[in-house]
């Protein structure tokens, strides 16, 4: 998907929420157990229900591949549902790849050609010649973890090397990469107060922001200093609207709680006009 698809899907829904699709059969409605393929129907209820307020999914691949072959069975169903159906909605795999240049080209030709994803989040610790390979597919997009919404973010990311802290140091050296404008980045929620010196170094990029909601990141405080000329902002939020019931009524309360989200977007895409 090209960024403008993206900008303009954000533009007509007055939305920029993210729903990620973590789906844990523990937590998921014990009726939809008897299905042939539970976590699949659990994704396509949530779906179907949600997407008119929603302008990406996020598959965090973990959550299929702890289910061996029917899991990622599971996952291709999803991503094949949502391409075959809702192909205006951006689809992101979160599945924090990052090796070698030869893997990281097998990790990308898996998420983009044989899933047909849009979007990859990608670790960049090994450094340019790990993310390359991502970046070099057209109308593709890498999201670079660059400063992350867990208590362990501060272990790393925020500690200075020669005079410059490190998630810094990732989003400006990424800038000189070759293909670096399919690069959109991950920053936390929780750390809405470092928003404003990132967009500092990319103004114009998209980033993917976890930890709404259950996490406890604001999503007011995010958009006060994360926001750009074309809103740029992914707002993710998962356990908060895919397991607001765990009744029959799953799917429904699951719309109302993406609703009530889309509608403080909304409310604050008006506010910047």
């Amino acid at each position: 998907m090209k960024t403008e698809n993206l900008i303009s899907e954000i533009k007509k829904k007055k939305s920029f929420l993210c729903v990620g699709l973590d789906v844990d059969l523990d937590k998921i409605p014990e009726f939809l157990l008897k299905e042939e393929d539970p976590i699949f129907s659990f994704n396509k209820a949530i779906i179907d229900a949600t997407h008119q307020y929603v302008v990406a999914y996020k598959p965090n691949t973990a959550f299929y591949e702890a289910y061996g072959l029917k899991g990622w069975q599971s996952l291709e169903k999803t991503i094949n549902y949502l391409n075959e159906n809702y192909p205006e909605i951006f689809t992101i795999a979160d599945a924090k790849r990052g090796d070698i240049g030869n893997t990281s080209s097998r990790y990308a030709k898996a998420f983009f050609e044989d899933l047909g994803f849009d979007a990859v989040t990608v670790a960049p610790y090994m450094g340019k010649d790990s993310v390359e390979p991502f970046l070099a597919f057209k109308n593709k997009h890498t999201i670079l973890l660059a400063l992350t919404s867990n208590e362990g973010a501060f272990d790393f990311q925020t500690k200075k090397i020669e005079g410059e802290e490190l998630y810094k140091k990732v989003l400006n050296t990424s800038k000189d990469w070759k293909d670096s404008d399919n690069l959109m980045y991950v920053v936390g929620a929780t750390k809405a107060e470092y928003f404003e010196e990132i967009r500092k170094i990319v103004p114009n990029s998209f980033l993917l922001v976890p930890g709404i909601g259950a996490q406890g990141g604001s999503l007011k405080e995010v958009c006060k200093y994360g926001l750009s000329k074309d809103i740029g902002l992914l707002v993710n939020s998962s356990r908060g609207i895919i397991y607001a019931s765990n009744n029959k009524d799953f799917a429904k309360v699951a719309a109302e709680e993406a609703k009530k989200i889309q509608l403080q977007m909304n409310t604050i895409i008006d506010g910047i006009r």
